[in-house]
């Protein structure tokens, strides 16, 4: 098993949702991206997505994208994204999953994209512009380097879809909680529970909810319908909200991490 699968198939044991704050790598820099990771893996971040700067991301929101810009404006790079990594990896055991466009991956050379990821320590990639019919390229060289793919369904994914994402994934499924781009809501999308109840009737692997997830509340909302809550924008807010405020995100940052892992942990969610 993967680190990913393990770390779902521990979570289902103790009847909970995995948490998975996402940032983007570079915003403001890497080295408070570093400090930023560490500080939600030891809040009780169950797995974390780093998100890999690219000029123009498709599936963002504002928040994201000024994100990307601040990291690229910053002189982010990919390597350097990965040697930041490797970094992390001598200090955390949470699974790590580089997120972002496929653009830079195709640049640097796919097999070699999936081999230096391996290598610094990643689990897992998810492609948002990738579709699973096209991604051979990718899931080829991705398994032989031991990461984890994972791809993206959305309500409006027809049934073959939502078959041909569970078969391309490895680890679990990215499920896109409404339609549209990335960030905060104020509620959680009326139609998920039905839309989740379709997709398990065609997916086996863990069900992680992601776009417009903002607060607490609909975190534990969430973690009571999926096996997986995701937090992008929220988190990304806050970063750029303490830096120009001249302060140091991480301690803002690790606190709402906390009392969101808090919020899910207080579900009991059935094992069977």
């Amino acid at each position: 098993m993967s680190r990913i699968e393990e770390s779902f198939a521990r979570l289902k044991a103790e009847g909970r949702a995995a948490f998975m704050p996402f940032l983007a790598a570079g915003d403001p820099d890497l080295s408070t991206t570093r400090r930023l990771v560490a500080a939600m893996a030891g809040a009780g971040a169950d797995l974390v997505e780093i998100g890999i700067p690219f000029s123009d991301p498709i599936a963002d929101g504002p928040t994201i994208q000024q994100a990307n810009e601040r990291a690229l404006a910053a002189g982010t790079k990919v390597r350097d994204v990965l040697g930041m990594v490797a970094d992390l990896r001598r200090e955390i055991e949470i699974p790590m999953l580089l997120m972002g466009s496929y653009n830079p991956v195709y640049i640097y050379g796919v097999e070699d994209f999936c081999r230096a990821a391996a290598q610094a320590g990643a689990d897992g990639l998810i492609l948002p512009d990738l579709p699973p019919d096209e991604a051979e390229e990718l899931t080829g060289p991705a398994e032989a380097a031991g990461l984890d793919t994972v791809f993206l369904v959305a309500p409006t994914s027809t049934d073959e879809r939502l078959r041909l994402a569970g078969r391309a994934s490895r680890g679990f499924v990215y499920v896109v909680s409404l339609t549209g781009v990335t960030g905060e809501r104020d509620r959680v999308a009326a139609d998920l529970a039905e839309f989740l109840v379709r997709a398990r009737q065609h997916i086996r692997l863990p069900l992680a909810v992601g776009f417009g997830i903002s607060t607490p509340q609909m975190a534990r909302e969430v973690g009571r319908q999926a096996e997986g809550v995701i937090i992008g924008s929220a988190i990304v807010k806050r970063i750029a909200a303490a830096c120009e405020a001249g302060r140091d995100p991480v301690p803002d940052v690790e606190a709402f991490v906390r009392e969101v892992a808090g919020a899910i942990r207080g579900n009991v969610r059935p094992t069977a």
